[in-house]
This record gives structure tokens, sequence and C-alpha cells, in this order.
């Protein structure tokens, strides 16, 4: 969210031309409405009446760093699930469903125990609790009414309905008529109030083959995994967003169940409506659906805390795959002080073709095809990670590679960043704030980004203040501070035939 990669150009022609001025930031800053309901759910309104159109964003405060041992991907799955509909919506006869999705349950336990048994399971009994298995889930299934909840977004004019889970957090988002702002409140606090778990071993099954996809069957996300794994020594940045497959194949529906009761609170959750609505009648619609859903328990911070790291770290793996050369510095969460120098410092070393590392690595030395540098990995409410990567062009090497990043760290420890370097930085963060006015969705995300992550929606409108204070001093020294062999872990792919 924080990363500035906006043309300036292309913002000036999004942008009105009040935006230019700190006034102009300060005014929009004002017409956000900010209503907290009874339950703790927080909801910040933005009323923009330039096209009869609203965006949503309901920013969930869960990700990976919540699971534990047993039940990691179980963030994602519930993703998957909360599309499913409730015991009125996805469903041809919820009478009969229920009791369906029970049996259903039953059997998958009793199929689960045997194969659990290992080497001791009998294979006859395996296979007939199998088949009872795939009869009940197909009984269930008939009574699902597929991907209604979709089809009535469609229907009514929505666009961009999508979700995502990271490490910190899951989100739901679309966009709709202003005319069907009480359609949305309606679809939205009922899939939180009353959501069914339906589906479930399917999407499980969804899930386990976008892992086998995306990690098992693809180096540069296989790396991405022991990387992590290596860099951190405690803290659950360490484990995937996808989860392990063993755990992917053994969560049950009751464990589904207990982490949506645990984490999807209203307390835990910020909202942000940005178009074209009225925020009196907003409040109201948010009272009537959202003020139904039970306050719950607040739940637990994670409690582990990294330590700081003593060596340099690293990992290889040997892939039929082109090369990639991966780099990760410890650092401070998004409310770390420093926070704005990073993302000068990230600025200053990726912005484009312009950037210290492709002049360097892609254009002059042509060691590299593709070299960045980026912060906030792989969450940013937690310390984090620095990251630098780049692909070795043909018949160069990651070694070479790493020594032209580390040339360039050198550089920025060593000597000063020009004022026109430090000034295009600015100006590109100025150009990106006011990209992300012009659009509705956009502004959404970000305020409840910067709600749940920074603890402040206004903070968004303070970033351009927080950049422009960064010094020269400032990036020299938090470079000095940060990027030190005892403090990095270093991930490679290496081809399977060391000729290559």
């Amino acid at each position: 969210m924080r990363r500035r990669y906006a043309l300036f150009l292309l913002a000036c022609a999004l942008a009105p031309s009040l935006l230019f001025t700190q006034d102009g930031f300060k005014a929009v800053q004002n017409q956000v409405v900010e209503h907290t309901l009874k339950n703790g759910l927080k909801f910040l309104i933005l009323p923009r009446h330039d096209a009869p159109v609203v965006s949503f964003h309901t920013y969930v405060n869960v990700g990976a760093v919540n699971e534990s041992r047993g039940i990691t991907g179980l963030a994602h799955i519930f993703e998957h699930l909360a599309f499913k509909g409730t015991s009125d919506l996805g469903t041809k006869d919820y009478k009969k469903e229920k009791p369906a999705l029970e049996a259903l349950d039953k059997a998958w336990t009793a199929w689960r125990a045997e194969i659990r048994k290992g080497a001791g399971a009998d294979s006859t009994k395996l296979k007939e609790l199998r088949a009872a298995f795939e009869q009940s889930q197909e009984s269930a299934s008939n009574l699902v009414e597929n991907g209604e909840f979709d089809k009535i977004i469609e229907q009514q004019g929505g666009v961009g309905l999508n979700a995502g889970t990271g490490a910190d957090a899951t989100q739901y988002y679309f966009s709709l008529p202003s005319n069907k702002l009480e359609l949305w409140f309606t679809l939205e606090s009922s899939r939180f109030f009353d959501p069914v778990i339906r589906d479930f071993y399917k999407e499980k099954d969804v899930v386990m083959e976008e892992r086998r996809m995306r990690t098992e069957s693809n180096p540069i996300g296989k790396l991405v995994e022991e990387f992590l794994a290596v860099a951190y020594k405690s803290h659950p940045y360490k484990e995937p967003v996808i989860g392990h497959m063993s755990d992917l194949q053994g969560i049950t529906c009751d464990e589904a169940i207990a982490f949506f009761k645990k984490y999807y609170i209203p307390s835990n959750m910020v909202i942000a409506i940005v178009g074209d609505v009225d925020p009196k009648e907003t409040i109201r619609l948010a009272e009537l659906y959202f003020g139904r859903l039970p306050a719950g328990t607040p739940p637990p911070d994670v409690r582990t805390v990294e330590p700081e790291q003593q060596s340099e770290r690293s990992v290889t793996l040997r892939e039929e795959s082109q090369r990639l050369l991966l780099l990760g510095y410890k650092k401070g969460s998004a409310r770390d002080p420093d926070a704005a120098v990073f993302d000068a410092i990230e600025d200053v070393m990726s912005s484009g073709r312009t950037s210290r590392l492709y002049k360097s690595l892609v254009r002059d030395k042509k060691l590299a095809i593709q070299a960045a540098g980026f912060s906030g990995f792989p969450g940013q409410k937690y310390p984090n990670l620095f990251a630098f990567y780049a692909f070795p062009a043909q018949g160069k090497t990651n070694e070479e590679c790493l020594a032209a990043i580390n040339d360039e760290i050198e550089k920025l420890k060593k000597e000063s960043v020009t004022d026109d370097e430090l000034q295009a930085v600015k100006t590109r963060a100025r150009a990106n704030l006011i990209r992300s006015l012009a659009d509705n969705a956009g502004m959404a995300g970000q305020l409840t980004f910067y709600q749940v992550i920074t603890g402040d929606w206004r903070k968004l409108f303070k970033q351009l203040d927080e950049i422009n204070a960064v010094t020269i001093a400032d990036i020299k020294r938090v470079a000095n501070k940060v990027f030190v062999n005892s403090n990095r872990t270093i991930g490679t792919i290496e081809p399977l035939n060391k000729e290559q």
C-alpha cells in the first residue's frame, strides 16, 4: 500500500487540480466521516459524487500470522468460504441442506480417522468410508445454489468482486451502482452474521491445488517458502499463507467455524465506503444491518517476537529453472519511525528505469534481466523484511548479481544520495497519493489499510509529510543500521545442471 509506483503524468491527468496543494489533501481528509457501531465495527465513509458508483472495502484484521500449528492455511480457506452464502443465500432448501452438511462432516471425520491410522488402516474400510464420504458430499452439493452471491452482484451491475488473504489481513471488495447501496449492506452483513460453511471439503481441495501450482510446482514459490522459513526463526511470518499440505488435508469444519467466531468479530473489522453516497443514510444502514452482529471478545494479538538475528542465513534450491537471487534484511513494522525512510530507499533503488538497481544491474552491467528492492515483505503489521531480488541474465550468475547489489548497498551506506534523487522520491510520493485519491476502490483500500496497520486512517494523508521530512542523512543512517550481513538472509535458485 505504501509503495510508490505511480507515474506522475498519469496521476496529473486523473486528479483534480485542487489536490496539488496541501489544502487539497486536507479537504479530502475532512470529508471522511468516521462512525463506529456499538459492537466496535468502524466505518470510514468518503462521499464523492463524480459518478453514480460506490466502492466497498472490508478489511478483516486476520491473516496467516493468526493461525496456529495444525491449521495453517485456514485464513485463506475461510476467505473462499465467505462467498458460499448463508442459510437464505446459496441454498435450494436449507432445512434439507443442514442435516446433509452434518452427515457430510461425520462421514469425513470417520474417513479421516481411518486414514490417520497409517499403516494400520483397514484398506477395505478405507474404501467404504471414502465412498460414504463421496456420497454424502454429492447429496449436500445437490442442495447448493452455486455462485448465487456472485451472480446477484453481477446482475446488479457490480464490478471488481474479489478478495485476498495475506500474512496480516483478509480483504473483501467490489463496487456497485450507488442506487444498490442497501443491497451491499444486505449481502455483506449477512455473510458475516449468518455464514454457512458449505462446500468446505471442495474448497480445501481448491486451496490444495493452488498450493501445488503456486508452490510445489513453482520454483519461485518454493524458494519464497523456504526463504521465509529460514529468515524467521520464531515469528509466524515464517509460515506460508497458503498453508502446509498436511494441515490443509486435516483442517476440520469445526476448526473453520471456531476460527471465524474468534477473528471475524466487529471490533476486528474496518469497512470503507467511497463514492456517491449520503453519509447519514449510509450510517443508518450500517446501524441497521451491521449493528446486529454480536460484539464478541477481541482476539489476542500475536505474542511471538522475532529475536534479533545474529548471523547471515542462506538457502539454495536446485531446480530445473532460471536462476534467482533473493535477499532479505530485518526491519521494523509499518509503525516504525523510519518507515518513510525505507519507502524512500525503495524508490531510489527500484523506481523504474532511472533507479540505481536497474541502471547498474540491467542497463550498464547487463547482469540481470530484472532487479529491484521492496519494503514490507511478507507483511507490514509486524517487523518485516526489506527485500532485494535479481533474475540473472543468460550466462550470468547469482554470485555476480549479489556482488553488484552489494556494491549498490555500499554506495547507499557510504555516499549520500543526491538532492535530485531525493526530490524525485518526494515528487513520485505526491503523485502516488494523488492517484490513490482519484480512484474510489483504491482509496477505500488505503483507508482501511492505514486504519488497521498504522492505527489511524488519517496517516494516509500524513504520509506525504513523513516522506517530505526524510533527509539524505536519514537514508545513510538507516542503510548503515539495517543493511549489514549479519542481518540478512540469502536465497537462491540454481539450475540442476551446474554447467548452465
